[in-house]
């Protein structure tokens, strides 16, 4: 175990965005925003064509940028020259290490490393995400619901906080995707012997899985997401040490 973060405020889910006011989530200016505001900032990490960790939530590009196809399908170089819809200052998806450069320290980060189409992506996208924040000098986790991506960073090097991405896994999508003995080992976190997580960020209906609970028994935190509301977040406070949260102001409720 690396060591154990301390979350001590809100998680800005893909940052402090708001898209009626034309702040694009995982923006440049969502990023800042959470920084003013004293937020931990959450974001995701895509693989380009290229290689390249791109910060961007989608595995299609069409609901952020109005552009059809997959982020996988388009180069680093094409995917930052793409205006986001909506943004009232013009921002692009920015590469990984130009994220890393406008944060620069200012808050803690929850870095959500998305689950790739195979083994060879997975240890492309780890690999430069290590890359990038063997020389960050300021605090940093990194998550997946992925328990390969897990293996696969700390294999590349990278030696901070490692969380696990969990929920129920009792929804249609997941019945889909997963069989039965997957979802099971997600569940209950069987992985725990390869992963070693340092922490848990768990949706917050769920909190009440067993796993969860008896691992933050044991004192490993865990962060509850996505919370839209004051209520959802009384309901999360009280299985989780953290909430991650948009739409709402966390201070004010």
């Amino acid at each position: 175990m690396a060591f154990r973060p301390r979350f001590d405020r809100p998680i800005a889910h893909r940052g402090l965005h708001d898209r009626a006011a034309g702040v694009i989530e995982n923006s440049r200016s969502a990023f800042e925003a959470a920084i003013a505001r004293g937020f931990t900032i959450e974001c995701d990490l895509q693989l380009s064509s290229d290689g390249e960790a791109i910060v961007f939530h989608d595995d299609k590009l069409e609901r952020l940028t109005g552009t059809a196809g997959f982020l996988r399908d388009r180069t680093a170089e094409e995917l930052t020259a793409l205006p986001l819809l909506e943004s009232a200052t013009g921002d692009r998806p920015q590469r990984f290490q130009e994220f890393l450069d406008q944060v620069a320290g200012r808050t803690l980060l929850q870095i959500e490393l998305k689950r790739q189409r195979d083994r060879r992506s997975t240890r492309q996208l780890a690999t430069g995400a290590a890359a990038a924040l063997a020389t960050y000098q300021g605090p940093v986790t990194v998550e997946s619901f992925d328990p390969d991506m897990l293996v696969a960073i700390r294999d590349c090097g990278y030696a901070g906080p490692l969380g696990i991405i969990t929920q129920g896994y009792n929804d249609e999508a997941s019945e889909k995707q997963l069989d039965n003995g997957d979802r099971a080992r997600l569940r209950h976190l069987l992985h725990w012997p390869r992963t070693r997580f340092d922490f848990i960020s768990c949706g917050f209906r769920d909190l009440g899985l067993p796993a969860v609970r008896l691992f933050r028994a044991l004192g490993v935190p865990v962060t509850a997401w996505t919370v839209r509301s004051p209520e959802e977040a009384r309901i999360a406070r009280a299985g989780a040490d953290q909430i991650v949260f948009e739409g709402f102001d966390p201070d004010s409720a």
